[in-house]
This record gives structure tokens, C-alpha cells and sequence, in this order.
């Protein structure tokens, strides 16, 4: 099963540094029956793309939660047996959850598939959606609007072995 999962430029560091994104238990997000549910498509392509939009939207989070961290939504994308990757039934159809799946234990880096991190020219705009999720989150229309604005922005592919020119 193919999982993303979203982390911060110092989560990416960090994991570059170890060899592994982790420790366990991980949060990350996959083609689940609650996503393919409320997707609404049979395409792979697609689930995988909003599973994909479903991290980005969670390391938004992390970079809230880390006024430190560069400005740039970062996801790991990694291919985990499908027994490791466990989804709560009780989240399958809660739009806050849709996607989600736990992982037990650390991914090792070299079997990830990817990297996906924001551009520059999103810097803008995700540095100003991580100070308004707190307000999007209790229902302001304006907030909400600059958490989207991020959401614009497509994240781009690297490979693992450009992790070390991507931290500079």
C-alpha cells in the first residue's frame, strides 16, 4: 500500500539523518475505503493524488504547531505492506480522519518512493495558511480562504537520493 506521510523541513532532516522517518507509530494517509467513499472514483491515480492533498493538508498542521520550521508542506511517500497500514474503522467516514491510516513502526527511508515539498513561490502563501488554521478551524470564512490559498499550490516530486540538496 502506498502511504504518504506528511512531516516539516526539520521532520525530513531528521529522517534523512536516521535513515527512517520515524519512530513509531506514525500517522499517514492512503486509498482507504472511507477516501475511495467519499472520492467517489475508481481512478488509483486520483485516490492516490487526494491521499496525497490529505497529507499536505496534515503537514500544514505540523508546520502550525512548528513556528520554526520552513515555510514548505513536506510528504513522504512510501510503499508499506498493506497489514501495516491500519485504518480506524471509526474515522472511515469523518471528514477530519478520511484517509488515515496508522503505521506501527518506522519507514526506512530508502524504501520510500518519494518526496513531495512545496516550491518557493508557495512560501507566501503557506506561511500565511499555517497562521490562519487556527481560525479556518473555528469557522472563519476569510481563514479558510488563505488555508486554501496553500491548497493551490502543487507539491513537487524528488526523488530520495535529492533529499540532501533539498535541505540545502
Amino acid at each position: 500500500m502506498r502511504v504518504y506521510v506528511p512531516l516539516t523541513l526539520p521532520g525530513l532532516a531528521e529522517a534523512h539523518r536516521t535513515g527512517e522517518v520515524g519512530p513509531g507509530p506514525l500517522i499517514a494517509y492512503a486509498v482507504t475505503p472511507g477516501l475511495r467513499e467519499w472520492y467517489v472514483s475508481d481512478d488509483i491515480e486520483e485516490l492516490e493524488y487526494a491521499a496525497l492533498n490529505r497529507a499536505a493538508a496534515a503537514s500544514l498542521r505540523l508546520l502550525a504547531a512548528d513556528p520554526g520550521a520552513g515555510r514548505r508542506r513536506v510528504v513522504v511517500a512510501a510503499d508499506v505492506p498493506d497489514r501495516e497500514a491500519v485504518a480506524d474503522p471509526d474515522l472511515a467516514l469523518d471528514p477530519a480522519g478520511l484517509g488515515e491510516v496508522r503505521i506501527a513502526s518506522a519507514i526506512t527511508l530508502a524504501k520510500a518512493a518519494a518526496v513531495h515539498v512545496d516550491s518557493d513561490e508557495a512560501d507566501a502563501d503557506v506561511s500565511a495558511a499555517a497562521a490562519a488554521l487556527g481560525a479556518a478551524d473555528h469557522g472563519d470564512d476569510d481563514a479558510r480562504f488563505t488555508v486554501d490559498g496553500a491548497e493551490d499550490h502543487e507539491l513537487l516530486w524528488y526523488g530520495i537520493q535529492e533529499i540532501q540538496n533539498l535541505l540545502g
